[in-house]
């Protein structure tokens, strides 16, 4: 059990045991000297709204979201952030009094990983973004922010791909990128940025689109992470890309939820490093 003066937080989902939260949190925790403990929660798949409302009932601060309830958590949040609103999905909630505050950090993460990790900056860059789920709809608002040029967004129902693009296109003109969706396709050239937003690397799948985007100034980026490059990493990088997972994206996203609880924003990149080492020592059986 927790000690007393702590405040606890969790990550909720189903399943959880892989979820490296805890770890990273008790690293930021130690950083920061902030007093929080951190644990998995397993929500029953129809069970979710239960268990998130025991774990506040029982003293709980804070949740992070995992999959597959992130959607689900936005309709239940009774105030959220604008990057929540325009993503339609919550990965951080937090209570205050009364009020179930839902953020959505995922977006803000992948942004800063790219710029801060792999410098490579957004302003001006041509975008490729693979997948039209949730989280590249997490993803859209912080990357228009950043102020590309283009943003491209393709997917195998190129129905959704065109309702993500509509779903933006105000903001996209506001900020002065072309965003183009679905039907309209790949443009031909090279892409600064390639961002795979889909599940494909999970069953060792790369998704459909022209090798033409792909050249050697490319930053080939998978949200996915493993001890090993993805399956669309090791395709980007026959074409000459420079590529990188998602697990500096992990981190990322995580030090932004310990900011909106804490008020206090850890170094990710202490914690980047130790966890990649040790996903590396387990790959080789140390």
């Amino acid at each position: 059990m927790s000690h007393p003066t702590f405040d606890r937080y969790a990550v909720i989902g189903n399943p959880i045991a892989h979820s490296q939260s805890p770890l990273i949190h008790a690293q930021f925790a130690a950083q920061t000297g902030e007093p929080v403990v951190y644990e998995r929660l397993l929500a029953p798949l129809d069970g979710f709204a239960q268990a998130m409302r025991a774990f506040f009932a029982e003293g709980g601060r804070g949740l992070n979201v995992t999959v597959p309830f992130k959607v689900e958590a936005c309709a239940i949040a009774t105030a959220l952030s604008p990057r929540a609103q325009a993503a339609g999905a919550v990965n951080t909630l937090r209570l205050d009094g009364d009020s179930l505050y839902g953020d959505n950090t995922d977006g803000i993460g992948l942004v800063r990983d790219i710029e801060d990790n792999c410098r490579t900056p957004f302003a001006g860059a041509r975008v490729l973004l693979l997948g039209a789920g949730g989280a590249a709809r997490g993803a859209i608002l912080p990357l228009l922010e950043r102020g590309p040029c283009a943003l491209t967004i393709v997917n195998r129902t190129a129905a959704r791909a065109d309702e993500l693009a509509a779903r933006f296109a105000a903001i996209a003109q506001q900020r002065g990128c072309e965003l183009t969706g679905g039907a309209a396709g790949v443009e031909r050239g090279t892409y600064d940025v390639i961002i795979n937003a889909t599940a494909g690397s999970l069953d060792a799948s790369v998704p459909d689109f022209d090798a033409s985007a792909l050249g050697t100034h490319t930053l080939a980026y998978d949200m996915m992470y493993g001890a090993e490059p993805t399956v669309f990493m090791q395709h980007a990088a026959r074409y000459g890309a420079r590529c990188a997972d998602g697990l500096g994206m992990l981190v990322a996203q995580a030090a932004e939820a310990f900011y909106v609880w804490r008020g206090v924003r850890p170094d990710g990149a202490p914690v980047l490093a130790a966890l990649r080492a040790s996903m590396q020592s387990a790959r080789a059986g140390h």
